[in-house]
């Protein structure tokens, strides 16, 4: 692959469909978008993987979104690593990038730093959810962490929430090319069943062995027989092939699919983005009375607020914002 070929598929997300089998998914490169996202904080290599591996599946999950609607996804636990929290907005226009960002919440104090990351999370749930924007009724579905990484808590998250069968190969880490610095790379491809007339339609006895349905319990006959196929053949990716640079997602498609009739579409490309603002800071407060505000308020007499996923600092003056905020002459 020459350089530009390599540019071109970086921070993308490949959309695909195998016709033969009514299966679809997605191939995705995260390279810069992801060091973007990662550089807003200062994380230990542990939280810094499970921000990278959230990422990633949002990025794919995500694509799937209208124009200007909102994906967030969360996962929560009872461990010492608490929130990942990511969001993926859907470009204005079409051809526009997406974007992305991303945060972890951990008590430093008991995370276990040389532990598998996903133990550190613990019990808990994890959850997408959907913004259609104004006027719409936001969607939320939640699942219970199964599994042991974020992948295949999305996949228990497809089956039981929405009832598609679905399965990612996912890698992602630090690497450092010849001449270059070292930097975050990722890449995953993601398989999902097509619904035929319903998504909400499993086995009348389909249940797991944890309560949770999966793929096996949802399929059957030639259905069940296509899925396990691609599923073994998806088994067959190598890391260096997913996360790049030297083979094109087009030609791993060709190379695992091409006797299921692979079709591609237009890819999605993606970058870092934070939609936090002054006024939205503001906003969030406008529910707080003065005195309410007066406990947040610094010795300093200023009130302060920062964006967890960038960082950025806003500093207000606390008469100013509430639902009893001073208001000038020209009412503004």
């Amino acid at each position: 692959m020459t350089l530009g070929q390599k540019i071109a598929w970086d921070d993308t997300v490949l959309p695909f469909q195998l016709d033969n089998i009514d299966i679809r998914g997605r191939i995705a490169r995260l390279d810069g978008v992801l060091d973007s996202v990662l550089e807003q904080h200062d994380y230990p290599p542990l939280v810094e993987a499970m921000v990278a591996e959230a990422a990633l599946l949002t990025a794919m999950i995500g694509q799937t979104v209208k124009l200007r609607w909102k994906l967030s996804l969360q996962i929560r636990g009872d461990g010492p690593l608490r929130l990942i929290a990511t969001d993926y907005y859907g470009p204005t226009e079409d051809g526009e990038p997406a974007r992305i960002r991303a945060y972890a919440s951990y008590d430093a104090e008991t995370i276990d730093l040389d532990a598998d990351p996903f133990s550190q999370i613990g019990k808990g749930f994890f959850a997408i959810l959907i913004d259609q924007g104004n006027d719409m009724k936001p969607y939320q579905g939640i699942t219970p962490l199964a599994g042991g990484s974020l992948a295949a808590c999305a996949e228990t998250y497809f089956a039981q929430s929405e009832q598609l069968p679905t399965k990612f190969s996912l890698t992602y880490g630090r690497s450092t090319e010849p001449g270059a610095d070292e930097s975050w790379r990722a890449g995953g491809l993601m398989l999902q069943h097509m619904p035929k007339a319903s998504p909400l339609m499993a086995k009348d006895d389909a249940i797991g062995d944890d309560g949770l349905l999966a793929a096996e319990d949802i399929l059957d006959g030639d259905e069940a027989e296509n899925w396990n196929r691609a599923n073994m053949l998806l088994s067959t990716v190598e890391e260096l092939e997913l996360i790049g640079p030297s083979v094109a997602p087009t030609d791993l498609l060709f190379r695992l699919f091409h006797e299921e009739r692979p079709v591609v579409y237009d890819t999605q490309p993606i970058k870092f983005g934070c939609t936090c603002s002054e006024e939205k800071v503001r906003q969030s407060l406008s529910i707080y009375s003065a005195r309410d505000l007066g406990h947040m308020t610094k010795e300093d007499g200023s009130l302060t607020a920062d964006c967890q996923f960038c960082g950025a600092h806003y500093v207000m003056d606390p008469n100013t914002v509430g639902f009893e905020a001073e208001t000038s002459d020209d009412g503004q």
